[in-house]
């Protein structure tokens, strides 16, 4: 029998609703249940989310690792493995974002912010999503994993594509999509083996050198896991930054704080992190029936950890739904917590903090001009922010 809806999904949403939807929830039913994309369990809670994270052995994510379930094919390391055996994927990645290898990275995250944002200011705007903070990422990732020219702009296309059909719910196009990223991956692979890197340099060539018990790392796992590093990174930052300008434009006060004293643009991140998070549908599957917040969440059952509302949470963050860059601490979830913490935060860190200095230090003002375009479940954010540009 169907359980009775504790919420539902809005037909469509704005820039604020989700907040306001979710606020309620924390106050009234923070653990919530919806009968929506396949039937799920909310945790809108920062405690309750922090047990869902860390506890992996009861909830765990083999099984749905998003909400609305999107998992079309095979399993992507690390997300789809619990310890141990996700450890030798997140190392792999880990190796290249210690902190000496990130300060090589400033000055070329410098560059790259400014060769994909000035021409935007130059031009006076226009979608900061399709004319700007889409086109970033990609750049990044493919400098990042050594990609040529043309297999970035495949990535490009391709994931613009999968995210729409994401947005849409049309479960075929997706399919496809995903399919052409797998193809992708695997091209990657092949010139690899036929072409090998050092693997000290190049995160492909590292994975197909670990070695796990004197046995290398699965091919399909290998494959899986360039197919998730492909795409994560894209998304995310390009939502979150649409968000950031939303705030300056709304907030020219902000705008021109951070423009007169960019010390504080680190702070200023972080608090943008806190609350705009872009993933709301991060998803565990409970093990066995288990008690949370006042419900009982019964074997098999998907439980989305909702960063979006936990970093709004009022019993961690004093008037949370303020902008304050003298918080005393930010226990943020924004990138997760325990055994799948983003190993890619560090970089996304950096990228963002340069993005935000830069938008601030060489624009005056930004003004919204037409309709905000948002995504939905498992992200939040927009998908496009019509913006006129007054420069410095």
């Amino acid at each position: 029998m169907t359980r009775p809806d504790d919420f539902t999904l809005p037909e469509a949403e704005d820039f604020d609703c989700p907040h306001a939807q979710f606020a309620h929830l924390r106050g009234h039913c923070p653990v919530a249940w919806s009968n929506d994309l396949g039937g799920f369990w909310a945790v809108t809670r920062h405690a309750d989310a922090c047990e869902v994270l860390e506890n992996w052995k009861l909830f765990t994510t083999t099984v749905q690792n998003v909400v609305p379930p999107v998992a079309t094919t095979q399993r992507r390391p690390p997300l789809h493995l619990d310890p141990p055996d996700n450890i030798p994927y997140r190392n792999a990645i880990l190796r290249f974002l210690s902190p000496s290898r990130l300060k090589a990275w400033e000055p070329r995250v410098e560059q790259m912010v400014a060769r994909f944002l000035d021409p935007w200011i130059a031009n006076g705007g226009g979608d900061i999503c399709a004319g700007f903070s889409f086109q970033l990422p990609i750049a990044l990732l493919a400098e990042f994993f050594n990609l040529a020219p043309d297999q970035a702009e495949r990535i490009r296309v391709v994931g613009a594509a999968f995210n729409m059909a994401l947005q849409r719910q049309d479960m075929p196009e997706l399919r496809a999509r995903s399919d052409e990223l797998y193809g992708i991956a695997e091209a990657l692979i092949a010139d690899r083996i036929a072409h090998p890197r050092d693997p000290d340099t190049d995160p492909t060539a590292n994975l197909l050198a670990v070695r796990v018990d004197g046995e290398p790392l699965a091919h399909d796992l290998i494959l899986g896991a360039l197919r998730q590093f492909l795409l994560v990174g894209i998304i995310a930052p390009t939502t979150f930054i649409g968000s950031m300008a939303v705030h300056l434009a709304r907030h020219p006060d902000h705008h021109k704080d951070l423009r007169d004293d960019p010390s504080r643009v680190n702070d200023a991140t972080e608090e943008l992190l806190r609350l705009y998070t872009p993933y709301r549908g991060f998803a565990r599957t409970a093990r066995q029936d288990t008690d949370l917040g006042g419900k009982t969440i019964k074997a098999g059952e998907a439980v989305a950890i909702v960063f979006t509302s936990a970093n709004r949470d009022e019993a961690v963050f004093d008037d949370p739904h303020e902008y304050k860059l003298d918080r005393p601490a930010r226990d943020l979830l924004t990138f997760g917590r325990g055994p799948h913490m983003c190993p890619g935060a560090p970089l996304a860190r950096l990228l963002l903090q340069e993005v935000l200095r830069q938008l601030t230090s060489k624009t005056v003002k930004l003004t919204v001009v037409g309709d905000i375009e948002m995504t939905r479940w498992p992200e939040y954010g927009p998908l496009s922010v019509p913006l006129k540009v007054t420069p410095v």
